[in-house]
């Protein structure tokens, strides 16, 4: 028994990994294939941290944790055999599930992109969810980051799960329709229905987790050891736009705004996403949801304008020279669109949002001020290459 965790070389899965590890003593297995590596190298892009070796990092959690109870699996869970070799195995109490190809503009490039993205994505969730019915673990808390981008942008406040229905006098609740805008957002959109047809038919408890645009450089737990440290890409296919216009801020490059950016996106800081995916790994098993369980994983929602202005302006306090300017956007969107979900039940998991997006911007901008040679020298990387939607 146990906490399995993917995806665990990730920007969410290992600080993820590493705030578990200074909670709890039970068993922690965590997974990853690196491909997160290579697909950002694809593109010619780095990661603006140092990500260190995966034997270093968790030499870093011996060390700075006195974590003995961490143990880590390379292998692809695209791999049937694989994955039923690991549940078998290890027989987990819960997964937290972060493994994915995770850009939606990556699985804009091309139909290779398209289709690895896809393959990827669903093959690795259908992969856990038989296995754990097949070896018997239908009790396994099933946890996995999906994406508030499956929503798409609705012109009505989005429910944090279901939707009511009403079609010719009779009203029923749904799940809520998938307007997925990218080939990457519709694997999530997929997973969301293949995890409560798992929930339905394997009785398997499911916490479906529609993770908002991610931002932060680090957790508590991660700055305590540079080793520790988490990715942080800042290129237009992997970097989220709140990372591209730091770095953009750090290199001195404008900050560049896509159209009229006055679309309200959700957001939430790295430390509350870590927050809410380690209380649920840690539930009480008396206390875990035995159900199919949305959670709309933001703090709250902000303009991209609006964003691009508050970094610009704690840029100028830290000494930098920024400025805000607008670009042809390069993507199809309502650039006045003016988002409102709701995210009551995650709120209450993480007792309310704990880092306020000036505050992280500030330890952003603090952070990449070390690393700003390595910003400057991929500053070509801000722009896209190729066109997106969603």
């Amino acid at each position: 028994m146990g906490i399995l965790l993917t995806g665990a070389d990730g920007y969410i899965g290992w600080p993820t990994a590493v705030r578990l590890a200074s909670r709890t003593d039970e068993r922690l297995i965590l997974v990853d294939n690196f491909a997160r590596r290579d697909w950002v190298k694809s593109v010619g892009a780095t990661s603006a941290t140092p990500v260190e070796p995966m034997s270093d990092r968790l030499a870093a959690l011996r060390d700075e944790l006195g974590a003995r109870n961490v143990s880590f699996v390379e292998g692809d869970l695209t791999e049937s055999s694989f994955v039923d070799r690991l549940i078998r195995v290890h027989e987990p109490e819960t997964i937290v599930h972060t493994a994915a190809q995770p850009s939606a503009p990556y699985s804009q490039v091309s139909r290779e992109q398209a289709n690895d993205t896809q393959h990827n994505n669903l093959q690795a969730t259908r992969n856990l969810l038989w296995s754990l019915e097949e070896h018997g673990l239908q009790e396994t808390h099933f946890i996995e980051t999906t994406t508030t981008g499956v929503y798409g942008a609705p012109e009505f406040p989005i429910p944090e799960g279901g939707a009511t229905m009403e079609h010719r006098g009779e009203r029923d609740e749904v799940p809520f329709p998938a307007m997925a805008g990218s080939w990457y957002h519709l694997t999530k959109a997929h997973d969301a229905a293949n995890m409560r047809l798992a929930h339905e038919q394997f009785d398997i408890p499911v916490s479906d987790v529609r993770t908002a645009i991610t931002y932060g450089v680090e957790t508590t737990e991660t700055a305590a050891d540079p080793r520790l440290a988490t990715r942080f890409d800042f290129d237009y296919y992997f970097g989220v736009v709140a990372h591209r216009f730091c770095a953009q801020a750090v290199a001195g490059y404008p900050l560049t705004v896509y159209g009229r950016g006055e679309q309200r996106k959700p957001f939430i800081a790295l430390e509350d996403a870590v927050e809410g995916l380690t209380r649920l790994a840690l539930a009480d098993p008396a206390e875990r949801p035995a159900d199919h369980t949305v959670y709309n994983q933001v703090t709250r929602a902000i303009s991209i304008v609006e964003m691009a202005e508050t970094i610009a302006g704690v840029g100028t306090e830290l000494g930098l020279d920024t400025a805000v300017e607008h670009v042809e956007n390069p993507r199809s969107e309502d650039e006045t669109h003016k988002m409102e979900i709701e995210n009551d039940r995650y709120e209450a998991l993480i007792d309310g949002q704990s880092t306020t997006f000036e505050t992280g911007v500030r330890s952003i901008l603090e952070r990449l001020l070390e690393h700003d040679e390595v910003i400057t020298a991929n500053e070509d990387r801000f722009l896209p290459s190729v066109l997106s939607e969603g």
